[in-house]
């Protein structure tokens, strides 16, 4: 007698990755494929955790029978699809990317991960002009003198802009800002639903914002942190980092990371403790724990400062 229930099968699909077959399940995306085989393709708005949303074109990849490079982030496989993720044309882009983003933002403190990319593809971050810390402050003496036009302090589209401080957990820096809208994500339906953080202007008028560009602690944030989780180019940093590292006194290589259980509620989120000089810096999460993949609530994130005394 049946159940009438329905059982769907995912099969396997054999694709091309650089000369050599592989196969993987039906409705991966070429990211996910060539991860599968240990084939890294770099991404700056992509994160396991959240929805690709097509912005940074880094993972662009060459497809045969196609007139573009394609975003392995998004493109879902297909039987017999011939891949080239290292091809001249893919490295010319990604190459031309990272340039012209460190033409136009400051990227001096990057994840590790996006720093090794900008190392593997040589990037010159000079290469469409300088753009160094004296830059920065001489564009910052001018708008304050009145002599430069001053943005509205959201905008992502220029560096002469100082760091937004309005709250004691986090500073915010559109200087460093590459519009991945992976904070944006975060935000939102990803993780947090509390859309705090959008996408405001179009073209090149597109920034980071509040909802009505309200400073912070006006908005709906709840300082989950999550948005800080996320963003690779230290736009979002925590403010003990930020005041340690105006102080020349952040030293990664004196600090000490230890993973334990959040002890303010039974849900058993991961957190990772980052200690120098017998203080907590920072706390993050494991992408790789079950119940919190990256994310953390305020207690969790925020709940130790009573211990710095």
């Amino acid at each position: 007698m049946s159940s009438g229930m329905t059982v769907s099968i995912q099969r396997n699909l054999k694709i091309s990755v650089n000369g050599v077959e592989v196969s993987a399940p039906e409705g991966f995306t070429i990211l996910q494929a060539c991860r599968n085989e240990g084939i890294d393709i770099p991404t700056l708005c992509y994160l396991e955790n959240l929805t690709p949303v097509n912005t940074c074109r880094l993972c662009m990849v060459e497809v045969e029978g196609s007139r573009t490079l394609v975003p392995a982030c998004s493109r879902k496989i297909e039987a017999g699809m011939v891949i080239r993720t290292e091809s001249d044309r893919v490295s010319r882009s990604r190459k031309m990317i990272l340039e012209l983003l460190a033409s136009s933002v400051d990227m001096s403190i990057v994840s590790a991960e996006l720093a090794s990319w900008m190392a593997l593809y040589e990037v010159d971050k000079e290469r469409f002009g300088p753009l160094t810390a004296s830059g920065i402050d001489g564009e910052l003496e001018k708008m304050h003198a009145g002599h430069h036009h001053k943005p509205d302090g959201n905008s992502a589209s220029t560096v002469a802009q100082p760091a937004k401080i309005d709250n004691d957990q986090y500073i915010r820096d559109y200087s460093r800002c590459v519009l991945c809208y992976k904070c944006v994500e975060a935000c939102g339906t990803d993780a947090q639903n509390t859309f705090a953080i959008a996408v405001g202007g179009r073209g090149f008028e597109a920034h980071i914002t509040t909802e009505f560009g309200v400073p912070l602690p006006e908005s709906a944030c709840v300082y989950c942190g999550n948005c800080i989780a996320v963003c690779p180019t230290s736009a979002l940093m925590f403010k003990i980092e930020y005041d340690l590292r105006q102080e020349s006194k952040w030293d990664e290589s004196r600090q000490t990371i230890t993973r334990t259980i959040c002890p303010y509620c039974g849900v058993g989120c991961n957190l990772e403790i980052h200690a120098q000089d017998n203080r907590i810096v920072k706390v993050t999460s494991p992408m790789d724990h079950d119940v919190t993949k990256g994310m953390l609530c305020v207690k969790g994130r925020f709940g130790f400062e009573f211990l710095n005394g």
